[in-house]
Order: structure tokens, then sequence, then C-alpha cells
């Protein structure tokens, strides 16, 4: 069916504070694609961008960070992804709204992409179309590309002051979009005074950042942190970032008084100088960047160092999904397999551990196939039931816990795995194929979107066909579980975890003699 499209010379036009944009609207949702939220130098501070005169066309969506290694599509039926020019000056956003009035005043949704802080973009998968979820909920949807990896992330602090936050460039640019939206949004029909950021994997754990980010303080209030909760992934076990930069140095045959010398070298000679020392360098135990660093600018990880005290002031939800890093191929026909077919192939993994797991899995989740124990998240569960825990103790606005639980129509049934949530949550199923269950996936879909739209409107997630969804206390990160019959449940999978952790396998670590083939009979 065709959709009716407007984009006229003097329409639709909104005027920022640096000058007017020009969008296009689609069945009355305004789009504006590629907005220059802020300029930056290599290595500094963002600025607000320059104005301009006239009407500028925000019609093509801007430049992505530079990455470290090239783009390999691979997957692409699980987590359908998009791929777009790159550059250094890649600090823009995209709106999409359904009013474009001063005082419509609707709720604001900021999406901070995934991908670690190396990796990804504002678009990078189709789910993060922020079209559906603006039209569904009536919000105003803002996504946003941001420095990455050693442009956003790598600490010269040490050597010069100019330098003192280069080590979290990329957190800054973050800070400067929120900045523009509190200053510009309005145009675009949203409330400055009613912005919730929100992000999956490394979105999330900026999420959890922006809290613990004096400067941001104001510039949102509320927060969903999906996926982004984990112990160490993200992190660099070392604070002192001399010896990488030295080493960088010396790879690229420039001495220690010549540092202002990688402010202008060509990008992909400073990433291959990077990928040739960081190895190495982390095998020592050092810093080797790419993730933030605590400062005077971003107070540290609140898992370790406390909630700030304006944390109070901030409701939250948090939560993960079933397998998250289970890529790995589906267990071939596990519903027709025997009960010892399927203890074979625990013992396989968990060795004297199975038994003793599949009793605590079957209590657990009495509907799963027994076979659902091998993709089991050991990632982000329990830190994010330990987020919310301590968010509760703290005291003020509440934490919420929620687990997606759902199993995609893939391989014979998949358990859902890191990013499936995310089209639920956008309310972009319809662009996702492998979310599709005839009679099932769109009403899930309505819940799960529905609860964010919720929580961005009232600081609340429940929504009318859920169960009513309690906030966690300081003991018990009281759990929504989305999935074909959605539940709240508290304490639920305690024990299970109690067991597992312990003898998890690491899904980081390389597989071994075609253990993966063995394993999932695939």
């Amino acid at each position: 069916m065709a959709k009716q499209f407007i984009c006229s010379p003097d329409y639709p036009v909104v005027e920022t504070r640096a000058g007017k944009l020009r969008g296009f609207v689609t069945d009355g949702t305004f789009t504006f694609h590629g907005v220059k939220y802020a300029d930056a130098k290599r290595f500094q501070p963002p600025a607000p961008p320059q104005p301009w005169e006239g009407v500028r066309d925000a019609l093509s969506y801007g430049y992505v960070c530079p990455m470290l290694d090239r783009e390999t599509a691979n997957g692409e039926i699980m987590v359908p992804h998009r791929y777009w020019p790159k550059d250094e000056n890649c600090q823009y956003l995209n709106i999409w709204t359904q009013s474009i009035g001063r005082n419509a005043k609707k709720p604001v949704m900021v999406w901070l992409h995934g991908g670690g802080y190396s990796a990804g973009s504002s678009i990078e998968q189709i789910a993060y179309d922020g079209e559906n979820l603006s039209r569904f909920g009536d919000v105003v949807v803002v996504t946003l590309n941001h420095r990455l990896n050693i442009l956003g992330y790598l600490d010269l602090s040490p050597f010069g002051e100019k330098y003192q936050n280069s080590g979290n460039a990329g957190n800054a640019d973050l800070v400067a979009a929120l900045e523009w939206v509190h200053e510009n949004i309005a145009g675009f029909g949203g409330d400055p005074d009613n912005v919730t950021i929100f992000g999956q994997s490394g979105g999330g754990s900026k999420v959890s950042d922006l809290l613990q980010t004096p400067k941001a303080d104001g510039l949102f209030h509320k927060g969903i942190v999906m996926s982004g909760v984990f112990d160490g992934m993200l992190g660099t076990p070392g604070t002192d970032s001399r010896p990488l930069i030295l080493a960088m140095l010396k790879e690229l045959g420039l001495e220690e008084g010549q540092v202002e010398e990688l402010e202008t070298i060509d990008y992909e000679k400073l990433a291959a100088a990077y990928k040739a020392v960081a190895p190495e360098i982390g095998r020592q135990g050092l810093y080797t960047g790419n993730c933030p660093i605590p400062n005077d600018f971003f107070l540290g990880d609140p898992r370790k160092v406390g909630f700030r005290e304006h944390a109070k002031t901030i409701p939250v939800v948090v939560g993960s999904v079933f397998g998250e890093f289970a890529f790995a191929p589906g267990v071939h026909g596990k519903y027709e397999l025997t009960d010892g077919e399927r203890m074979v192939l625990l013992e396989k993994k968990f060795g004297q551990h199975a038994g003793r797991l599949a009793e605590l899995f079957r209590a657990c989740y009495p509907e799963k196939d027994l076979t659902d124990l091998l993709a089991l998240d050991g990632v982000c569960r329990e830190p994010s039931k330990d987020f919310a825990r301590k968010k509760a103790r703290q005291g003020g606005a509440p934490a919420y816990c929620y687990l997606f639980n759902f199993e995609l129509p893939f391989d014979g049934g998949k358990p859902a795995w890191h990013c499936s949530d995310i089209p639920f949550f956008f309310h972009t199923t319809d662009k996702v194929v492998v979310c599709d269950v005839p009679g099932v996936s769109d009403q899930l879909e309505e819940k799960m979107a529905g609860s964010f739209v919720n929580f961005a409107k009232y600081g609340d997630p429940s929504y009318p066909s859920l169960p009513k969804w309690e906030p966690c206390t300081a003991d018990d990160a009281v759990t929504m579980l989305f999935d074909r019959e959605c539940a709240v449940k508290s304490h639920f999978d305690d024990a299970l975890y109690a067991a597992y952790l312990p003898v998890a396998p690491n899904p980081f670590a390389p597989p071994k003699e075609d253990e993966e083939e063995k394993l999932f009979l695939h």
C-alpha cells in the first residue's frame, strides 16, 4: 500500500539554534536524518555545530564513525544490518516525530546504539528505525552517532592538559547530543523535560555511564539498560595509558614528544598501529582503551563505586535476554530428542554438573526444552539483577527488571539471542523476519514496546495487557518475563544461576576442535 510522502521547499521545516532544517513526512510521521549536533577535532571535546544561513536538508543519514575492523555481513537473518559511509565527522542524529508543534511536548526517547564502545552506529541495525515506535507511542524518537574506538576512547591525558578527557571523548559526544536535544527538541514536538535514554549492549552501558556523568544531569530523566550490564567485558584492567601510547608511537616511527602527530595521522594508519600493539599490552594486563575511564567527567561503574546521589531522581529499567551471546546454531530437532539424548548433550558441556543443572532448569523453566540450557546466558542476567538491586537499595526512583525469554522460529526453535529483543521494543518486527510468529509476535511486540513507551511517559513500565510490573527491592530483582505468556516472578532463577555460573563456559573463548558442530548436532 502506497504511503503519503511530503517534502517541499518549505515543509516540513524546523528552526534549530544553529539554523533551519528540512525533513520529510511519511504517513504523518515527520522525519529528519543526519542532523549535526556537534563538531570536534580529534581527541578534543565536542563543540556546538557551526550555524548556517537558509534551510539545510536533513534528508540523508550522517556519517558513521570509522571502525577498527572491516565490517563483515554474517548472521544477517538473526540481526539484519545496514552499512553506511564513514568519517570522523560523525556527530549526527536522526529524529522521528508525530508533530513539529513547539507546544506538543511529547516524551522523547533517545537511542544509544550497541557495538561496545568500538563499533556500531545509529542505523547499523534495521531494527533501529524509529518511525514505527514514534507512531505507535506518539513519542519523539532520536538515534545518534558518536566517536568510537581510538577516536572516542583513547586516553592521552598523561601527555598534556589538552587531552584531559580524550579517554571519554565518545561519551562527551553523547552529552553534547543530549544538550542539543535539550535546546532544540521542542521544535520537533518534544518535551525537553521528559527525556528517556535507552540503549542495548554497549548502548546500555552508555546509559549506565550517563547516570554517573555530572555534566549530563538534567539532560535526561529516565534510563533503560538493555543487555548492557557486564562483569569486565567492556572494561580495561589498567588505568595507566602510557605503555599503550608509547608502543603506538614506536610502531608509527614517532618519539614520545610527537604525540600531537596522532591528531592528524591518517585514521587507517592509527588503527593499524593500535591493532599491532594492543594485544600484547592487553596480555600484560595494562590499559588498552576502547571504553570510558573514571575521572571528574565520568565517576565510574555504579555497581563498583555506588550510584551518585542524582541517580535517586532517575527511574531505571534494566534487563537482558535468555540466550544473549549464544549465536551458534540451535539444537537440530530438539523436540524429537529423547530425555536420554538431551542429557548426553548436557553432559558434553557440563560434565558431572549436568544432572543438577537439569533439575534446576526444569524447576525454573518447565515450559522450555531441556536443551535450551545449552544456550543460557552467563554474561548479563546476574549483573543486571545486581544492578537493579543496588539501584533499589539506594532509594528514590524505582528500578525495574526484565528478561526476554521468547523462542524465535529459527533452526527449529532457538532461544532469544543478543539483540533479538530490539525489534519488539522498537516495534519493528515487521522489518526483521525472524521475529515472525503468527498470532504471537505482534501481541508480544505491542506489550514490549508499550511498556517502554509507558516508562518514557510516566516512569512506570506497567502496561494494560501485562501482569502488574512491580519494582525491584534491595534483595529481590523482581523480573518481568517477556514470552508467549508474560509473567512477573521473584527469585525464580537465583538457585539456577548459583549452580550455573561456576561452570558456565565463556562465550567469548574460541571453541575447541569442532566443539560447536558436535555439541549442536548441526
